[in-house]
């Protein structure tokens, strides 16, 4: 058995995905698309697989819920004007109000492979806060990607 003395950092180049972002329930930003960066997989040697990790802090009414959905898109066109799906989610409850209300903070992740993936990629966030007003949520997004056919420099 051979020991590989190497960090993490030497195998997975992550990169930003989703800027800092909020939502107000029933207002700014609630189930409202956030259109992501777009990210170039040949600059990165190609990887063959990712997570999508969103981070959020949601300050919730009791009982009320954050939900995300997500669609990784891809394309060859540098502006992804030939964007399609790769992958894609329809919203899911990430976060529910406690009891008496309170502030929740987590991560949303998705394991994906980019096996048959074009050139560009793009990661998209819809936060959905399920009350009516004063709940609140913060979120961005960051894409860890992986098993490229060269090392990360």
């Amino acid at each position: 058995m051979t020991t590989e003395i190497r960090s993490i950092g030497d195998k997975i180049s992550v990169r930003r995905a989703i800027a800092n972002t909020a939502a107000t329930a029933g207002g700014t930003g609630d189930a409202t698309a956030v259109t992501g960066a777009i990210i170039d997989r040949a600059a990165l040697g190609w990887p063959k697989s990712a997570v999508l990790a969103v981070p959020y802090t949601a300050t919730l009414a009791a009982g009320k819920t954050l939900s995300l959905a997500y669609a990784l898109q891809h394309g060859d066109a540098s502006d992804l004007a030939d964007a399609s799906a790769l992958a894609s989610a329809d919203a899911a409850v990430v976060a529910t109000g406690p009891t008496g209300g309170g502030t929740l903070a987590g991560t949303f992740e998705v394991n994906v492979s980019l096996a048959g993936a074009k050139r560009y990629v793009r990661l998209n966030v819809t936060p959905d806060l399920s009350a009516t007003a004063t709940d609140t949520a913060a979120l961005s997004g960051v894409i860890a990607f992986g098993g490229a056919e060269s090392l990360p420099q």
